[in-house]
């Protein structure tokens, strides 16, 4: 079996009923993993699960908003054993910023960000650790963003969310080791999922070197690796898909 293949491994995808999420479902799913769907849409939940099926493997659906901590913890229960066992996390779910200053951003506006990103990926993790424990064996990829690295000169609230899950990423990366579970982070720039206007995309262009938004599977192809035995020697570390915006390294 080639190294890049998932056979027989069960990933479960928040935010997996459209865009990036159910690109990484889909791929993965091609490549011999079983899928628990998740999304607050049950109609792109249901549809991402059909190409899962479609694909010829099992799909388990949870329709929940991923910042209801106890909902969420008793369906990822309930999907563990209807799958046997979750081998992939991928802390997918996300809001985007809308492009505002912090002048115009109220108390409400930085919970939803933080709670939709930092403390749904943080109480996910926590969900599907101890079967990974207990197996010695797992993979936890958290999707950041490259303004997390870069910064904006907007949506300061998102870029300090996304910071945040990379900060999870790297303590758990050294406290979950000893347990051979693997945790990175992809942290795409601009990727086209419909989201945000065409007046927008157009403007993003001219800092892009390669002068083109990403494509949902691009950073999708990160997460599958990430996911894959072909990672086994990384840990704590973060995938930048972005077409070159955005450089950074030592």
């Amino acid at each position: 079996m080639s190294a890049h293949r998932l056979d027989g491994k069960v990933a479960f995808i928040t935010g997996s009923g459209g865009g990036m999420g159910r690109a990484e479902a889909v791929l993965m799913a091609e490549r011999g993993a079983d899928i628990i769907v998740h999304d607050v849409k049950e109609k792109g939940a249901h549809e991402t699960a059909e190409q899962v099926r479609a694909a010829g493997r099992k799909a388990h659906v949870i329709v929940a908003d991923v910042t209801d901590i106890k909902t969420m913890t008793a369906e990822i229960a309930k999907a563990d054993k209807a799958m046997g066992k979750i081998d992939i996390l991928v802390n997918n779910a996300g809001i985007g910023g809308d492009y505002r200053l912090l002048s115009q951003l109220e108390e409400a506006d930085f919970d939803k960000m933080f709670n939709t990103h930092v403390k749904a990926s943080f109480f996910c993790a926590k969900a599907v650790v101890p079967g990974m424990k207990e197996r010695k064996k797992g993979k936890i990829i958290n999707i950041s963003s490259n303004w997390a690295m870069i910064g904006a000169i907007f949506s300061s609230h998102y870029c300090g969310a996304k910071a945040a899950i990379l900060g999870l990423t790297k303590a758990w990366a050294k406290e979950l080791a000893p347990y051979n579970i693997n945790v990175n982070a992809v942290a795409p720039g601009w990727v086209d999922t419909g989201m945000g206007t065409e007046e927008e995309k157009k403007k993003s262009l001219p800092q892009i070197p390669l002068r083109r938004m990403g494509q949902p599977v691009e950073p999708a192809y990160a997460v599958a690796f990430l996911a894959s035995s072909e990672s086994d020697f990384i840990t704590g570390q973060v995938i930048c898909p972005n077409g070159g915006d955005g450089i950074v390294g030592i």
